[in-house]
């Protein structure tokens, strides 16, 4: 079958492209809107212990101010999940896990893109060193489950991405059935 949309890039860059689409709805009516298309990402969640969670203060330019957030990034082409985020653990943090285990996934805004989220949790934590981008400003800080949760109800911890992965978080740290 035939797609009914019609996509047009309109825009590239490194990290993104935005396409211009065009359908005609039930109604007969046309339909033009602009998607971002993202080749995804990995967020995660590196818990030193079931009380203590590594958080990092990233200076977003798109907002502009430095944030509270998991550390993350987007996969780079063929990368699997996974090794993304191992990649973007050591580089944020300097911490390697000995265990990174999947939470799930999400579409970040599926409104107007397709970025899906990859969520991990990391364990067995080694510090090291970080390897940040030479655009990056981050500071890495571990804060108690209870600090993360203040932070959430007070506003301070305003990233979507990363409320969303501490509700994931928050799921699997209970176990089943709790």
């Amino acid at each position: 079958m035939p797609d009914p949309m019609h996509r047009q890039r309109v825009y590239e860059s490194p990290i993104f492209s935005v396409d211009e689409c065009r359908w005609t709805a039930s109604d007969g009516t046309e339909i033009r809107r602009a998607f971002i298309r993202h080749p995804g990402a990995v967020l995660i969640v590196p818990q030193l212990d079931e009380d203590r969670l590594v958080l990092i203060r990233n200076r977003r330019m798109a907002v502009g101010r430095a944030i509270w957030e998991f550390p993350a990034g987007t996969l780079e082409p063929g990368e699997p999940p996974e090794l993304a985020a191992a990649r973007e653990l050591t580089e944020e943090t300097g911490y390697v896990a000995g265990h990174l285990d999947p939470l799930g996934s999400f579409f970040t805004s599926p409104g107007f893109a397709d970025e899906l989220m990859h969520v991990f949790v990391a364990r067995e934590l080694v510090p090291g060193d970080q390897r940040l981008e030479s655009h990056e400003e981050i500071e890495v800080e571990t804060h108690g489950r209870a600090d993360v949760e203040s932070m959430l109800r007070s506003g301070e911890l305003v990233d979507g991405k990363s409320i969303a992965a501490l509700l994931l978080w928050r799921e699997w740290i209970s176990g089943p059935g709790d």
